[in-house]
């Protein structure tokens, strides 16, 4: 069974041993090998939003669970991330900067879908958008390398692509807004 106690002190003490993302990244990916163990933890994912688990200087936990049909939009960490999926899918776009434009602007430059029972990690410079495609709920683990709340991050607005600061109040809003048409597709039937 997962336990969320066991699990923080695992990703802790595995970043004690190792500051990168390696030995977290094995801590995430043995977590999720068994999505019903996580769910059975934490709870089956009903309501999109972000759960701050564990937070500290070094290390952030986060239970992130994206609603239906979700997309946030492009937006850099700053630090390393480590991401293990224990129910539905998303999808991530990577980008990368372009080097020869005058406005902080990007290029989609790879994807990679995950389901559940996978993890990844991501590079402190990574830039990536994310969607949940599917109807159902997507429950994932995210382990930062650093303070999450305050680090500085950028966006990329989704028609020019143009770098601007991170909008926390502007991503909680796209957590409510899929929460809301959610519930109005359910009402739907």
């Amino acid at each position: 069974m997962f336990q969320l106690d066991r699990f923080i002190e695992d990703c802790k003490a595995a970043h004690a041993e190792d500051s990168s993302h390696k030995a977290v990244h094995e801590v995430i990916s043995r977590a999720v090998s068994e999505p019903g163990q996580v769910i059975g933890g934490l709870g089956e994912p009903t309501k999109g939003g972000v759960q701050k688990l564990y937070h500290s200087d070094t290390l952030t936990i986060l239970n992130v669970i994206w609603a239906p049909r979700m997309t946030l939009l492009p937006h850099n960490h700053n630090m390393w991330a480590v991401i293990g999926v224990y129910s539905g899918r998303e999808d991530n776009i990577f980008w990368r900067r372009l080097e020869d434009e005058t406005e902080a602007q990007i290029e989609a430059a790879g994807a990679k879908s995950m389901a559940a029972g996978k993890a990844t990690p991501l590079g402190k410079d990574i830039i990536h958008s994310v969607t949940n495609p599917t109807d159902l709920f997507t429950g994932a683990l995210h382990v930062y390398g650093g303070d999450f709340y305050d680090a500085h991050r950028s966006e990329w607005e989704p028609e020019t692509l143009t770098e601007r600061p991170f909008d926390y109040d502007g991503n909680t809003q796209r957590f409510q807004d899929a929460n809301a048409a959610a519930r109005m597709a359910r009402e739907r039937g």
